[in-house]
């Protein structure tokens, strides 16, 4: 029996923290690259204890089996702005030696009757810790900023209606789902124009030199006078 979860959920935080660090520092060398980065932006959390006991009881999880059978206590999301770069971003992690990937699912092609899209990949981490190296399951997500709007707002409905949905509100949110998509392939469409758009704004942003804070602030309270008169 489980008696310090504090204790049990230390690896996990740690192997969220430093995943964390590494995929953001993806998305940094190809920004110091002046590429397009597939990684938008990265986040990650343990699931909560009441979360993980709960989802024992629903998925008849025994709790010697608990780091095996529930793969994502450690859980990491990847948000990225075009369909395309979802693939991009699961072939870099294929091609990472720190991680083992154990399991894929695409929900992107392959979309859930609810209308749910997202790319999930269940994958063996080893941390190091002061009694040793230690392997543990994580769970990373792979989806558009728009699927992941959709996906926040069912998630939070679930909460309410526990997965029963009114027929009416579970068909508006199909709806919404396709809504979605739709707008993810139209700016599949113009991606090139946003990723030309996008570096030209970032080197223009990088070749303007950074004022102090004290200049900043005079410029701030002279505008405002200005603004006064």
């Amino acid at each position: 029996m489980i008696e310090n979860w504090q204790h049990f959920l230390l690896p996990y935080q740690q192997a969220v923290n430093e995943l964390k660090v590494k995929l953001r520092g993806m998305r940094k060398q190809y920004q110091e690259q002046g590429k397009h980065s597939p990684i938008e932006f990265v986040t990650g959390r343990v699931k909560p204890v009441d979360s993980i006991k709960e989802k024992m009881v629903r998925r008849h999880v025994q709790e010697d089996r608990l780091e095996q059978d529930m793969q994502d206590i450690a859980g990491l999301r990847i948000m990225c702005q075009f369909v395309e770069d979802i693939y991009v971003v699961v072939d870099l992690l294929r091609q990472r030696s720190d991680m083992t990937i154990l399991e894929e699912r695409d929900y992107v092609t392959n979309v859930k009757p609810s209308g749910y899209r997202s790319y999930h990949i269940v994958i063996e981490y080893p941390v190091q810790l002061v009694t040793g190296e230690k392997k543990i399951l994580a769970e990373i997500q792979v989806r558009t900023l728009a699927m992941n709007f959709w996906a926040t707002i069912e998630h939070s409905l679930n909460y309410k209606y526990q997965g029963a949905f009114p027929e009416e509100l579970s068909a508006r949110l199909q709806r919404a789902a396709e809504a979605a998509f739709r707008l993810d392939n139209e700016m599949s469409e113009i991606r090139e124009e946003i990723k030309e758009a996008q570096t030209l704004f970032s080197q223009r942003t990088a070749a303007q030199p950074i004022k102090a804070d004290d200049e900043q602030d005079k410029e701030k309270r002279q505008h405002n006078e200005s603004s006064d008169l």
